[in-house]
């Protein structure tokens, strides 16, 4: 299995040196707005790479995400009145404007999972249980290392789609395409957001550890077995057919692979929020970010292009 992205070569030649500059209007990001219209009968249930339980995890994740981005818009909006700085302020009202606009587009996309026969409403229950007598139970300065920690593991899951730009292009179903693109486009965009703000509001080490770990159980533990049950609810005769049980350990290489798996691959990354002196620009994907802000909002050849209808900035307040 080849995974080697067909733009780093280009990318080294047109971009020579990092494009944002921490002092720049580059730490101003955008709120996009997006109108996708999902037709159910168009769904591609094997989007990810033609592989049913790796394409199941991408669903199952897309309907956790939906309460995910929720406690992280609730505390990053409890947490935007303590913050002094103004910049840092105008970020985080960016962030909640992003994530909001992602629950949103997620959930119309788990409402066509729906109709195409997806277990959407055990897997709501189960994150309702999870959530609501879990997470959001918390005390706020651990929703607060929790929500930094669900910030790094996309912006992981965002590095690694953004240097494997062909993943998105083996299917035909140009809408899922697109709103994988985008939503990676801007978690990469605002991933230092919640970081910083538990920073600044906290910076206690131990308690970023606190929350790296659930938030780790979460999304490649729980997301991964409610996952595994999707095809069998869908089609049930998966149960004893052989060509499923044998494309079952190409999926588990698709997302747990060392060698290019989505998480597999990235377990240096994952890990490295444990260093003491971790930050997620450590991890550089400002070339990335300008190569795919024109790649897919590009208003003559943007792949989001057909979907974009609008996006504003927030006030700066001084």
């Amino acid at each position: 299995m080849q995974m080697i992205s067909p733009i780093k070569k280009a990318l080294s030649k047109v971009f020579t040196t990092p494009i944002f500059d921490e002092n720049s209007q580059s730490n101003v990001v955008p709120i996009r707005h997006m109108k996708f219209d999902f037709e159910p009968q168009k769904i591609d249930e094997k989007f990810y790479m033609n592989a049913e339980l790796a394409s199941a995890y991408f669903a199952s994740l897309s309907i956790f995400l939906t309460r995910g981005e929720d406690l992280v818009i609730d505390t990053a909006r409890f947490h935007r009145d303590f913050i002094q700085d103004p910049v840092l302020k105008q970020r985080v009202t960016s962030l909640i404007g992003q994530e909001a606009i992602h629950s949103k587009m997620h959930e119309e996309l788990n409402e066509a999972y729906l109709q195409r026969g997806l277990p959407v409403t055990i897997f709501r229950k189960l994150e309702h249980y999870v959530f609501a007598y879990g997470f959001e139970r918390l005390p706020q300065p651990m929703k607060l290392s929790l929500m930094a920690a669900i910030e790094h593991f996309t912006a992981v899951l965002a590095e690694y789609m953004m240097n494997h730009e062909e993943l998105f292009f083996r299917s035909s179903d140009e809408k899922q395409r697109a709103i994988w693109m985008w939503h990676m486009l801007e978690e990469s965009e605002h991933k230092d957001i919640a970081f910083d703000v538990f920073q600044v509001l906290s910076s206690n080490y131990a308690l970023r550890v606190a929350g790296f770990f659930p938030a780790l159980i979460t999304i490649l533990g729980l997301i991964s077995v409610g996952a595994f049950f999707v095809p069998f609810y869908r089609k049930p005769s998966n149960l004893i057919s052989l060509s499923y049980w044998k494309d079952v350990p190409r999926s588990f290489q698709l997302i747990f692979g060392l060698k290019d798996g989505v998480y597999g691959s990235s377990i240096g990354h994952i890990f490295d929020y444990l260093r003491p002196s971790f930050h997620p620009n450590d991890h550089d994907t400002s070339v990335f970010l300008e190569y795919y802000k024109d790649r897919l909002l590009n208003p003559e050849t943007g792949v989001l292009t057909p979907y974009f209808t609008k996006e504003f900035t927030p006030a700066l307040r001084v």
